[in-house]
C-alpha cells in the first residue's frame, strides 16, 4: 500500500515575496496524517490557519490566493507543485507575511529544501483522485479539461506573439513524476513583460520582481543574463501552476489536463467544477505494483 508522506525534519528559508516586495520567514513542519498541507500565519494573533483547497482560493489575480477569513497567503503555486511532485500529503506551512517568497521564480529551491528536510512515509494509506469522466471549463479563447487517463499528464498550449516566445515552443505534453518535475518542469521561472511593469506596480503587484526571480521580457528580446533554463521554459511554468493548482483538488491526481491559456482563475474553475461533479472521479488507494504515478523513494520510515 503506498503510504502518506510528510517531511522529516523542520526546515527553514528567507526569501522575498513577489508581489508585496516583503522580506519571508519560511517555517516547514512534519504534520500527523491525514493532515493535509496547511498555512499557517504565524504572525497574527491568534494564528490563522489555511487549508491548502481550491474552495480556499479568495483571488487568482497574477498568483493564486488562500484565504481564511479576513486572513490570506497568496502565491502558494510554485510551492504546491514541488509539494505535489514530490508526494506530499502533510505539511504545516508556518509563514510570516500575507505571501510566500517567490524565491527565484521557480519551484527548484522548494524542492531543494523539502529533500533537504528529507521525506518520511507515515501510516495511512495515500488517496488518489481517479478522473473517471471528462470535466471542461471553458472562456472565450481558453479552456482546462480534466480527462481520464492512467497517470498523470499535462498536455498545455500557449499563445504569445513575441520574437523570443517560438510558436513551436508553445506547446508541451508531459507525463508528470517526481523525476520528471525535477528535471524537465522545477526550474521554469515566472514571466513578465516590461510594457506591463507599470499596471503592476500601479495595482501594488510585483513589488518585488525582478531578473532574479522572473524572466522578463522587452519588446525585442529577453533581458536576463545567461538567457532560458530550458527552450521551451515558458509553457513549462505554465505547466508548473497547473500543478500547483490541480494539487488544491486535495489528492494527488490519476488523469490528464489538456488545456489552452489556462491561468490560475481557469484551473481554480477546473478543480471546483470536478469536485462539484462526484460521479466524474473516485477516491482510490493503491499498492506501490498498481499506482501509474511515480514517486521518488523517501529517504527516512517512520
Amino acid at each position: 500500500m503506498i503510504r502518506q508522506r510528510t517531511l522529516g525534519n523542520v526546515i527553514r528559508a528567507t526569501g522575498v515575496g513577489l508581489h508585496s516586495g516583503e522580506k519571508v520567514y519560511l517555517t516547514l513542519r512534519p504534520a500527523p496524517d491525514d493532515t493535509g498541507i496547511v498555512f499557517r500565519r504565524v504572525d497574527l494573533d491568534p494564528v490563522v490557519s489555511v487549508p491548502a483547497h481550491a474552495l480556499s482560493v479568495t483571488d487568482t489575480q497574477m498568483a493564486t490566493r488562500l484565504g481564511q477569513g479576513a486572513s490570506s497567503i497568496s502565491t502558494v503555486e510554485h510551492f504546491l507543485s514541488a509539494v505535489s511532485a514530490l508526494g506530499i500529503d502533510n505539511l504545516w506551512v508556518d509563514v510570516n507575511r500575507p505571501e510566500l517568497p517567490i524565491m527565484d521564480g521557480s519551484a527548484a529551491p522548494f524542492v531543494f529544501l523539502m529533500q533537504s528536510a528529507g521525506i518520511r512515509i507515515q501510516t495511512s494509506p495515500k488517496k488518489f483522485i481517479r478522473i473517471l469522466k471528462p470535466i471542461e471549463v471553458r472562456q472565450p479563447d481558453k479552456f482546462a479539461r480534466l480527462q481520464p487517463f492512467d497517470g498523470y499528464r499535462i498536455t498545455f498550449d500557449i499563445e504569445y506573439d513575441h520574437p523570443s516566445i517560438p510558436k513551436n515552443m508553445q506547446s508541451v505534453s508531459m507525463d508528470v513524476s517526481t523525476s520528471s518535475f525535477i528535471r524537465e518542469i522545477s526550474r521554469a521561472r515566472t514571466y513578465g513583460f516590461v510594457r506591463d511593469i507599470e499596471f503592476l506596480r500601479n495595482n501594488d503587484l510585483a513589488k518585488g520582481g525582478s531578473t532574479q526571480n522572473a524572466i522578463v521580457l522587452g519588446e525585442d528580446g529577453i533581458l536576463n543574463e545567461g538567457g532560458l533554463r530550458y527552450q521551451d521554459e515558458f509553457v513549462k511554468h505554465k505547466v508548473l501552476d497547473a500543478i500547483g493548482d490541480l494539487s488544491l483538488a486535495g489528492h494527488a491526481i490519476i488523469g490528464e489536463m489538456v488545456a489552452k491559456k489556462s491561468g490560475h482563475g481557469l484551473n481554480n474553475d477546473l478543480v471546483r467544477a470536478l469536485l462539484d461533479s462526484p460521479d466524474s472521479w473516485r477516491i482510490e488507494t493503491l499498492n506501490e505494483a498498481d499506482c501509474p504515478i511515480s514517486f521518488d523513494q523517501p529517504s527516512l520510515e517512520l
